[in-house]
C-alpha cells in the first residue's frame, strides 16, 4: 500500500497517536524541568545529607534504563497504592526520568556563574531567592540552552517507549496498523517521517532560542 493511501485511510488514527505523543512529551518536559530545577536549587543550599540523597536519586535514574523505571511504576505502583492509567504512568515516569537529567543541566548552569557575582549579591543584601532570580537564573539559562534543547529532543524520542504499556501514542498506533494490514515497512516509514518532522521543528526552535540568548550574552 502506498504511503499516501495509508496516510489518507488511517490519517485520523495517526493524528490521534501523534497528539498523544506531543501531549506526553510536552507535559513530561514541563514537569521534568520544574522538578529538575527544584532539585538543582536544593543541591545548592541544602546540607550534606540532603545533597547525598538527591545525588543517589539522580544517579539511580541516570544509570537505569527508562524502560525498567516505566515497568516499576506501571506494575509496581498498585502495590503501594498508586493506581494510574497507562497514559498517566507514562507521563509521570518520563517526567521523573527527565528530572534527573534536567537537574544536572541546571546544577552545572548554576555553578558556572562566577562566584564573585554571588558574593556581590550577598553584599547588596539580596536574599537567596532574589540572587537566584536576578543573578544566577538569567546567566544560567544563557549557558545551558544548547544542552537543554538537546535533552528535550532526546525526550521526544523516548515517548516511543510508552507504547510498551499500551499508551496509544504514535508508535503504538502505527505498530497496530502494521500488524493488522501486514504493512510494516510503510508504517515504519511514516513513523520515521513524523519523528523527523518533530525533531526538525524542535531543532529549528532550539536554534532560534540559542540565537536569542546569544544576543543577550553579547549585550
Amino acid at each position: 500500500m502506498p504511503i499516501s493511501s495509508l496516510a489518507s485511510e488511517y490519517g485520523s488514527q495517526i493524528l490521534s497517536g501523534f497528539g498523544y505523543t506531543l501531549f506526553s512529551w510536552a507535559v513530561a518536559v514541563l514537569l521534568g524541568m520544574a522538578l529538575g530545577a527544584v532539585i538543582a536549587v536544593i543541591q545548592l543550599y541544602a546540607g550534606p545529607w540532603v545533597r547525598a540523597a538527591l545525588r543517589i536519586y539522580i544517579e539511580t535514574l541516570r544509570t537505569t534504563p527508562f524502560l525498567v523505571q516505566l515497568f516499576l511504576l506501571y506494575y509496581g505502583g498498585p502495590n503501594i497504592g498508586l493506581s494510574l492509567d497507562a497514559l498517566s504512568v507514562g507521563v509521570l515516569s518520563l517526567a521523573i526520568y527527565a528530572s534527573a537529567y534536567f537537574a544536572e543541566v541546571f546544577r552545572s548552569g548554576f555553578l558556572s556563574v562566577p562566584h564573585g557575582q554571588i558574593e556581590a549579591a550577598d553584599c547588596l543584601g539580596l536574599s537567596r531567592i532574589d540572587t537566584i532570580r536576578r543573578v544566577r537564573l538569567p546567566q544560567m539559562l544563557v549557558i545551558i540552552t544548547p544542552a537543554l534543547v538537546n535533552l528535550i529532543i532526546i525526550l521526544s524520542k523516548e515517548t516511543s517507549v510508552l507504547s510498551i504499556i499500551t499508551v496509544p501514542e504514535l508508535t503504538a498506533i502505527l505498530t497496530q496498523i502494521g500488524s493488522e494490514q501486514f504493512i510494516y515497512v510503510e508504517t515504519t516509514l511514516i513513523l520515521c517521517i513524523c519523528y523527523l518532522l518533530l525533531v526538525g521543528i524542535t531543532q529549528k526552535l532550539g536554534n532560534w532560542a540559542e540565537t536569542r540568548v546569544g544576543r543577550f550574552l553579547e549585550r
